[in-house]
């Protein structure tokens, strides 16, 4: 989705004078009026109300056209929809997230009546603050407005698909200014989370290491990220042997993209670190063919690290540093491949035995991690990655597997997942489950000796390489495709972890030194 063709804007304007294609009110369930901008509207609504076709319910719609009313037109516009929010709750989260629900539903209803010009007047009594009303409408609208369809041709007459153009807010009797706030915080945070759909969707030739190292090049000069590329000879001085293990059997070369957003260095660093593994075939211990294709999706780690980071720059938080790590490569087959059995050695020293080569994500985070805390000595790290299997067994595609070595920094998770609606669960670690992982021949195997607990073993691994820095491991194996669908997430990749990431980092402060422990 080219999301610089929509605009995003407040509409000052009495409700009643917009004359595009759709005008939209929010109704909360069994509260009939539509507030001191929708007066020319509530003898309609309490016609509806009264037939019991429409009550405020949570998914409920209702579209009519004021200028079919037998008495003069109410309104300009040429369409008016009704969508329910359901019931009051006391949860603040459920009330975000009713707000997105109901707004993703506004996307699909202006799709499938080819709205291009839409004004939604804001719910003054919803129990939220003025600038989170705004930006949970609008991030509901982008999310849900969007399409991946670059490969498509394009359709000619009535099956030619319509884009939203323009998505307005009326302030709705709120703080006009806290809208105009709420409302670029979430065009900002939208655009960086469609922005690592985009990526995620690109199939493995159109999405290739170089294209991430591109990306974040073109986000440097259009933001205030720093950013360099550490090509293949820069990681082989390094001693990179996870990163360049995984890339032997590939044509394309591996890259390490830093970016980093610098504020004053008396605030905490923060490091970020995503899988960015372009394709994955498994390499010699080579994938079933049935489903391969979803592996163009192995990179959605790095996507959500990219996408945090546009998004921390362009809103520009002030209150932290944040470095941003990609490894990128492929994992495929090539007479020069990973063998199972092979050593190979990590950045810092640390020897591993292949055990399996589809077991690659581990190897490449590995070096990042510790190539990343060596070098910017961050007070917190946060990996995110497509990493197991076995977490989808264990979770489905409803929660993020979630481990960590810190409690504070762990809960601080849990609460942005839940703030923004992208769930995690906490799984555990502990020296037991690391004894999985010991080799004969090595420092440490990249698999264990059996299935057993195989999310957690992939996290022990990477623990191996964090030493006492605080860090928590985001599996979104389950959660960055196919994640639950509702009307603002799409089947295919969602973006999970951008907007996780940027709740969590925008209400940063120091971690309590007892925690660091």
């Amino acid at each position: 989705m080219d999301t610089d063709t929509l605009t995003i804007q407040v509409f000052a304007q009495n409700p009643k004078d917009f004359s595009g294609d759709l005008l939209v009110y929010l109704v909360e369930e069994d509260i009939a009026h539509l507030g001191d901008f929708g007066k020319p509207l509530n003898p309609v609504l309490q016609q509806i109300w009264s037939t019991g076709d429409f009550k405020g319910s949570k998914k409920q719609t209702f579209l009519f056209y004021p200028a079919l009313l037998d008495k003069k037109q109410p309104v300009a516009a040429k369409r008016v929809l009704l969508v329910g929010l359901g019931k009051q709750d006391d949860d603040i989260n459920i009330r975000r997230e009713q707000l997105r629900l109901a707004c993703g539903t506004i996307a699909k209803q202006a799709a499938s009546i080819k709205a291009k010009d839409v004004l939604l007047v804001l719910a003054k009594e919803f129990l939220l603050d003025a600038e989170e009303i705004a930006q949970c409408s609008v991030e509901g609208v982008m999310l849900g407005s969007y399409r991946f369809d670059t490969y498509k041709q394009d359709k000619e007459g009535d099956d030619a698909p319509v884009r939203l153009e323009r998505f307005a807010l009326h302030h709705g009797g709120l703080s006009a200014s806290a809208v105009q706030k709420g409302l670029e915080r979430g065009r900002i945070i939208g655009q960086a989370t469609l922005a690592a759909r985009d990526m995620a969707n690109q199939p493995g030739n159109g999405w290739t290491p170089n294209h991430f190292a591109e990306y974040a090049k073109k986000l440097a000069k259009k933001t205030s990220l720093k950013c360099k590329v550490l090509d293949k000879s820069a990681l082989q001085k390094l001693g990179m042997g996870g990163i360049l293990g995984v890339n032997q059997g590939s044509a394309q070369p591996p890259a390490l993209v830093v970016m980093e957003h610098k504020t004053s260095k008396k605030n905490p660093t923060i490091l970020l670190v995503g899988k960015g593994l372009t394709f994955d075939s498994g390499g010699i211990s080579i994938k079933p063919g049935s489903g391969m294709e979803d592996m163009k999706y192995d990179m959605c780690g790095g996507a959500a690290v990219m996408g945090a980071m546009q998004a921390i720059a362009e809103i520009g938080l002030a209150n932290v540093n944040v470095i941003g790590l990609v490894p990128a490569t492929e994992n495929l087959i090539g007479s020069a491949s990973l063998k199972p059995g092979d050593v190979i050695r990590h950045y810092g020293g640390k020897s591993s035995e292949i055990i399996n080569t589809d077991a690659e994500g581990r190897l490449i985070l590995a070096d990042a991690l510790a190539y990343g805390i060596e070098t910017f000595e961050p007070d917190a790290v946060i990996d995110l990655a497509t990493l197991t299997g076995a977490v989808i067994i264990g979770l489905g595609h409803h929660h993020t597997g979630l481990l960590a070595n810190n409690d504070q920094l762990c809960n601080r998770l849990l609460d942005a997942g839940s703030q923004v609606s992208e769930p995690l669960w906490r799984l555990p670690l502990g020296p037991e489950y690391r004894k999985q992982m010991d080799s004969r021949v090595a420092d440490i195997k990249n698999a264990g000796s059996d299935r057993s607990a195989g999310c957690i073993t992939a996290a022990c691994y990477l623990q191996e390489f964090v030493g006492e820095t605080p860090w928590a491991h985001m599996d979104i194996a389950g959660t960055a495709w196919d994640f639950t669908e509702k009307t603002y997430i799409p089947k295919g990749p969602s973006g999970t972890g951008v907007r996780t990431l940027v709740a969590c980092l925008s209400q940063w402060e120091p971690l309590k030194p007892a925690e660091k422990k």
